[in-house]
């Protein structure tokens, strides 16, 4: 009997897992885009975060290179200038806190070693010699930002974001604006442009891909590669700059 007993039991026993089994697949199906949108920062992806970062680090040390700048700059006008990217750079920097935390997204507190370094180089120097580096050093860095704002406005698909980088791009617009009237900028020394034509047609394409499909791999990589390229020959002509003066 208890083999037969056990047989009659089997089927019985097969159609509770298989029940189990459904009912968990329905639950995951059902559950899973519920926590992707309660989830602040899920749909932020590497180009929303390298603008939210990029935004955030240079208000930690431009904030106080404009401060210094206000006190210590030879010339009047980039004593001007100074406390005005200084009080801008105020606002800005609470507009991309704000951002971060409606997106649930961590923002970096301290400026980079690089950015400590060049705060240390505006330290040491004095007169006519801190006004060009200061001139050169925010210019450049400005110069930096200014197509990577462009690249992820053209792209996200993140509302916030979107307004952040209308925002950034607006102050970004005037602090290179202001650091030109001192006419101290090296225009022949200026790194190349960071966005060719080949790279802004290829970015083109790569956010109407987006527009298409679910994927956004594409359009992330090349506003990784357009970053990346614009340090090193931002970095790399800035060194030429400073070194020549």
């Amino acid at each position: 009997m208890a083999p037969l007993e056990s047989a009659r039991r089997r089927p019985g026993h097969r159609t509770h897992r298989v029940t189990v089994l459904l009912v968990t697949l329905l639950a995951g199906i059902v559950v899973l885009p519920g926590v992707a949108v309660a989830a602040p920062g899920s749909q932020l992806n590497a180009a929303d975060m390298t603008l939210l970062n990029g935004v955030r680090l240079a208000g930690l040390w431009e904030m106080p290179a404009g401060q210094m700048a206000a006190e210590k700059g030879q010339s009047p006008k980039v004593r001007e200038i100074g406390a005005e990217i200084a009080r801008q750079h105020g606002v800005l920097d609470q507009l991309v806190v704000d951002a971060a935390n409606k997106l649930g997204a961590t923002l970096p507190t301290d400026p980079t070693s690089e950015q400590k370094g060049w705060l240390t180089e505006m330290q040491e120097a004095e007169g006519a010699q801190f006004d060009q580096i200061f001139v050169t050093r925010l210019r450049v860095a400005h110069g930096k930002i200014y197509p990577v704002i462009g690249a992820v406005r053209a792209s996200t698909r993140d509302a916030t974001v979107r307004k952040l980088a209308d925002e950034a791009n607006r102050f970004v617009n005037d602090h290179m604006a202001m650091l030109e009237s001192t006419g101290l900028v090296r225009w022949q020394q200026l790194p190349p442009a960071a966005l060719p034509p080949a790279q802004s047609d290829s970015l083109i394409a790569a956010a109407r891909a987006g527009a298409a499909g679910p994927s956004a791999g594409v359009s992330t990589t090349v506003v990784w590669a357009v970053f990346l390229l614009a340090l090193g020959t931002g970095g790399f002509a800035t060194h030429r700059m400073l070194r020549r003066s």
